[in-house]
């Protein structure tokens, strides 16, 4: 197939016309002020007078975000303010001697994100400055890509594909990251080997070579290697597009891993644009959101490392956060999948789901392409990596239930069988946000079991690891025993077993079964077995990082308030359980995270039922009764207007069995 002539690495010349309309677009238009509202001069005095040519994590990282950004509007708008600040922050980032904090061998600096996003952005500004760079200029950028970007980004590709032959890879000495030297990277390059940290280098090093392809001998064996990469990564995704580590993460490297493919497209008539299930992974970044209303209370904020708050979503852009997930889904990828893959639903999501963060959308944003709501089965998805998300719709007002199943991953937290559920707008049943990377901070605990909606076992949650190497994958592994949906109901049942048996060697069995009867009544089976007689617990976290969540216990009965909606739980008490109201053991500073739990007494049987119902604040709850019966127990009653009738039977090592 002949290729059309290009005029860059991202877009056409003609392409200008649309990408102007977008600004004012009402999708993009208010991200778009955003962007011209930044302060020039508080920007131009950081890259002046502020910057630190050590400090790689925070520094760098914001001169490459003003190049971006002020690069950008000068192609849409050719303002000349936005075109000196533009060549201020590319003189600055060529003024670091390097332009990254880590090492291979004590000697070449390795690339993981500094480096490897830096280089992009350089050869992106290039394009949008045009001819705005003098021949000088655009000389001495491509010569500090050639020796500090493409170097930085080969080196971990290169580790990563033949980890047997790295020398060492370290800390670098000259870098501002102290707080972090105590992680071992001794096993990183078998490690990110997984994660979004492998994508990153592989494709801004293809990106780079694509730049110099013809031009440069060596860029083919670059190039060479970075698709040999991406290919090898590409099993990461699921084959339905789903992504272990979380939708942030996912955000991040399916973009990257997009970037690379259109570009190898543009320039190279090279099609890799079919490497994963695109449409199938838009569909999973659709899944995992949970839009959530806005309280008008203030979250605290946390930092993250020195100079760096953790990031908030807003409530509107709210998601399933298992894990580190703590961004937005965000639009650019929908956008381009749409474009490239003529997916209607792509389009969808790119006009009205998710957050406008990167000029990328504005790039590949094509307001003329057909648009098509969420087909009714993707209410239900049980996800290839086991994951369970079930819901009543996609606003802020639907329902949301999500089941934490499946096996590890990068950035996960110790949760597995835990529960996620939003109703009428909030947050009733919360998986933390913003936990620490660092085991020295003690937000550190919200990775734990302990701060999870999960089991423990005699106080103990399930396998986890201690945080040496960072923010890797445990070895914890649960697995969907039984899925069922259809009649406005979901019932799953999860085996987080061999999760907890890597702690305890007394376990036997440790199941979940929830059984969802839509919109808002959550019924839960927590049944564990063990070898000697030991006390088992069930976590309810509340939702309060704003403030604004209440939490009452009286006996058989917990209330979890928020300001739009209330969750109402009632336990089957028996076998000396009883329920008390704790929070997890952290300083006001470090924030408050409250939870009702059911302690069921020593035992080697634990059958632990609990039955919720949710409601909009102001509207009462229905009045379920909970009868024991000698091989289960049956849940009846009515509850705004749905009547109820389900049979919880559950008999030896037989999975539960529900009948309605």
């Amino acid at each position: 197939m002949s290729i059309p002539a290009r005029r860059g690495l991202f877009f056409d010349a003609a392409d200008l016309v649309r990408i102007r309309a977008n600004t004012t677009d009402p999708r993009f238009a208010e991200f778009w002020q955003e962007q011209l509202a930044a302060d020039v001069a508080s920007d131009t005095r950081f890259l002046t007078h502020e910057l630190r040519l050590t400090n790689h994590v925070v520094h760098l990282l914001r001169a490459q975000r003003i190049l971006e950004r002020a690069s950008f509007i000068y192609l849409v708008n050719h303002n000349a303010d936005q075109l000196t600040l533009a060549k201020l922050a590319m003189r600055r980032m060529l003024d670091y001697p390097e332009w990254d904090c880590f090492t291979e061998g004590g000697r070449q600096i390795l690339g993981l994100q500094r480096a490897t996003e830096g280089t992009v952005a350089l050869l992106q500004a290039l394009e949008c400055l045009g001819d705005a760079v003098s021949a000088t200029e655009r000389e001495e950028v491509e010569q500090a890509v050639l020796t500090k970007g493409i170097p930085a980004c080969y080196v971990p590709v290169y580790g990563m594909k033949y980890p047997d032959r790295v020398q060492g890879w370290a800390w670098n000495p000259r870098s501002e990251v102290d707080a972090f030297r105590h992680i071992s990277l001794k096993r990183w390059p078998l490690i990110l080997n997984a994660t979004n940290l492998k994508i990153i280098p592989t494709a801004c090093l293809g990106i780079a070579a694509c730049y110099f392809k013809g031009r440069i001998p060596q860029a083919d064996g670059w190039l060479e290697l970075a698709r040999s990469s991406a290919r090898a990564f590409s099993t990461m995704y699921g084959s339905d597009g789903s992504y272990d580590e979380g939708v942030s993460y996912w955000g991040y490297t399916t973009l990257y891993l997009a970037l690379f493919a259109e570009v190898l497209w543009r320039t190279q008539g090279i099609d890799d644009r079919q490497l994963i299930n695109y449409p199938g992974t838009v569909r999973y970044a659709l899944g995992n959101t949970m839009p959530t209303i806005d309280s008008g209370l203030k979250s605290v904020d946390f930092q993250h490392v020195k100079g760096s708050m953790m990031p908030k979503v807003k409530p509107a852009f709210d998601i399933v956060n298992h894990g580190d997930s703590n961004g937005a889904v965000e639009v650019s990828v929908a956008a381009w999948v749409a474009r490239t893959h003529g997916d209607s639903l792509a389009q969808f999501v790119a006009r009205e789901i998710g957050e406008v963060k990167h000029l990328y959308g504005l790039i590949w944003y094509d307001p003329q392409l057909p648009a098509s709501p969420p087909e009714p089965a993707l209410l239900d998805w049980r996800q290839s990596n086991d994951i369970v998300i079930s819901r009543t719709g996609w606003t802020a007002r639907d329902n949301v239930l999500a089941l934490r199943s499946g096996g590890p991953g990068n950035h996960e937290h110790a949760d597995r069988n835990s529960v996620i559920f939003k109703a009428y707008g909030e947050r009733l049943l919360h998986d933390p946000f913003r936990a620490a990377y660092m085991v020295q901070n003690p937000r550190w605990l919200l990775r734990q079991t302990a701060a999870h909606t999960a089991v423990l076992i005699n106080g103990q949650g399930h396998q986890y690891h201690d945080g040496s190497e960072g923010t890797n994958a445990s070895w914890a592994v649960a697995t969907v025993v039984d899925y069922k949906t259809g009649d406005g109901r979901m019932t799953v049942t999860s085996d987080a077993t061999e999760a907890y048996q890597l702690v305890n060697d007394q376990v036997i069995r440790v199941w979940r079964s929830l059984v969802w009867l839509k919109p808002d009544v959550l019924i839960f089976l927590d049944l564990v077995s063990l070898r000697t007689a030991q006390p088992v617990q069930v976590r309810f976290q509340l939702y309060n990082e704003d403030g604004g969540g209440q939490l009452a216990v009286r006996d058989d009965e917990f209330t979890l308030t928020r300001p739009q909606a209330t969750l109402r739980g009632r336990v089957a008490l028996a076998g000396g359980a009883t329920l008390r109201a704790d929070r997890l053991p952290l300083e006001p500073q470090d924030g408050e995270q409250q939870f009702a739990e059911v302690v069921s007494a020593a035992a080697t049987e634990h059958a632990i039922l609990t039955v919720c119902t949710a409601r909009p604040t102001g509207k009462d709850h229905g009045h379920l009764k909970i009868v024991v019966e000698t091989d289960g127990w049956r849940v009846t009653g009515e509850h705004d207007g749905q009547e109820v009738h389900v049979f919880v039977r559950c008999t030896g090592t037989m999975l539960p069995v529900i009948t309605f």
